[in-house]
């Protein structure tokens, strides 16, 4: 007689339920323990603004609806071809756990619990889903199974699409290349191009020039544009990529663009001269970042009103309008419009969290260090983008500060390989820096 597979039992931690209140569902027909003590956490979240607190909460009205006035002691079910989900009491430190850790945390709680489960579990698989990596490796000391949340991952393959090199190609007809370089565009068979993408870009070199014509595929009209290099607000293109990104940025047809790179390649200089650029077309023009304090220092701990602790957060984004400024007298005009912009709020630098839940109809939305995002946060804001909106994220995805995310699961990295392709999307991997010789040097090999 065939032995019946029994579901699997999956434990979550705190932080999988803060990075997706909705992460229950995604189990599958598997059961899944909720600790005590991760409920207990929660409740300390739940008051605040944040995308967190906001999850906090959700997922306890998730977690009441599914109940529907029923007991946790046998376990709930989640909801058709869905397994169960019970909330498990706190268990005493096994022999083993009480000899390696000494302190009383909520991690090793969590471990108690999912270690008692284990042992009373001996014919289920078992496993600590954690976006803890140091509390996956004490899991796996104690013979546990851990794994991270893997359903917003995404795969090296994945990863490596993101860094895409723009397609070159060599040996084209002169009378094709002149249609681009003259702005009537081509056709892929006329460029002897296979298929292309929405928003794909192209390097088309020419024999009589060291410089090739910059292209872009057109989904809409099924043709190959020529790129042109322009300047945005006083900042010109200092190579290809940057060319390639005021094209997108300066395009009303594209509503949604992301640019990667390292520190010092423009991502957000160049995001910003565009949008002043554009500012008779948007009702306002948002620059925001996500704070992230450094060694988990609290907010709260720093002096100063609320402005005064945020400055220095922001600081980065006033480096970059500086820049733009610089390239004007201080007394022409186009310094004289940032400043009243600045005054009335037309051009308004702010913290992420202070911005969420304002309606984005006909803004210029632009959110630098994107990659400390989740996927759901950057859902969250794309979802919110009215009539006439343009949204930007820029990043690194190999500098990220959050402790939760890396470079597969974070919302950067989300964004720009789930929308790849999409004809309102444009994405550019920015390569070389323009900051200073120095900075490109740091960046590559520190």
């Amino acid at each position: 007689m065939k032995k019946i597979k029994q579901p699997k039992i999956f434990v979550l931690d705190t932080n999988v339920i803060l990075h997706d209140f909705r992460s229950i569902h995604n189990f599958q027909e598997n059961d899944i323990v909720i600790p005590i003590s991760v409920i207990e956490e929660l409740d300390k979240f739940k008051k605040g603004n944040d995308t967190i607190n906001y999850n906090a909460r959700e997922f306890v009205r998730e977690m009441d609806k599914i109940t529907d006035n029923q007991l946790f002691d046998k376990g709930v079910k989640i909801g058709k071809g869905k397994g169960l989900i019970k909330i498990e009491l706190g268990h005493p430190f096994s022999t083993q756990m009480a000899e390696s850790f000494f302190e009383d945390t909520q991690d090793h709680r969590i471990l108690a619990t999912t270690h008692w489960i284990k042992e009373n579990n001996a014919d289920r698989v078992v496993v600590l889903v954690t976006k803890d990596i140091n509390l996956r490796m004490k899991a796996k000391a104690l013979r546990i199974m851990a794994e991270d949340y893997l359903t917003d991952r995404v795969t090296e393959e994945q990863v490596a699409s993101i860094h895409k090199e723009v397609i070159t190609i060599k040996d084209i007809p002169q009378p094709a290349i002149d249609k681009l370089f003259y702005g009537s565009g081509s056709t892929l068979k006329e460029l002897r191009i296979k298929n292309a993408v929405a928003n794909q870009l192209f390097k088309i070199e020419r024999e009589e020039s060291s410089h090739p014509v910059l292209a872009r595929y057109n989904s809409l009209t099924d043709s190959i544009i020529g790129i042109k290099k322009i300047n945005a607000y006083g900042i010109e293109p200092r190579n290809d990529e940057q060319a390639f990104a005021i094209d997108a940025l300066l395009n009303p047809e594209i509503k949604l663009v992301s640019l990667t790179g390292m520190a010092g390649t423009g991502k957000t200089l160049l995001a910003l001269a565009a949008a002043i650029a554009q500012e008779e077309e948007f009702d306002q023009i948002l620059l925001s970042r996500p704070v992230i304090p450094l060694q988990n220092q609290d907010m709260g701990f720093l002096p100063g009103d609320i402005k005064e602790k945020l400055g220095p957060f922001m600081l980065p984004l006033f480096d970059n309008l500086s820049v733009i400024k610089k390239t004007f007298r201080d007394t022409s005009k186009e310094n004289i419009r940032i400043e009243e912009m600045l005054r009335t709020e037309k051009l308004l630098i702010s913290p992420l969290a202070y911005i969420r839940g304002r309606s984005l109809s006909n803004v210029f939305f632009i959110v630098d260090e994107a990659q400390n995002l989740t996927p759901h946060e950057i859902k969250t804001i794309i979802t919110r983008a009215g009539e006439g909106s343009k949204l930007v994220f820029t990043g690194d995805i190999h500098q990220i500060d959050s402790p939760y995310l890396d470079i597969h699961s974070n919302g950067l990295t989300h964004l720009s390989e789930k929308m790849y392709g999409q004809e309102l999307f444009c994405h550019i991997n920015l390569t070389k820096g323009e900051r200073s010789e120095l900075s490109e040097l740091a960046g590559k090999l520190l």
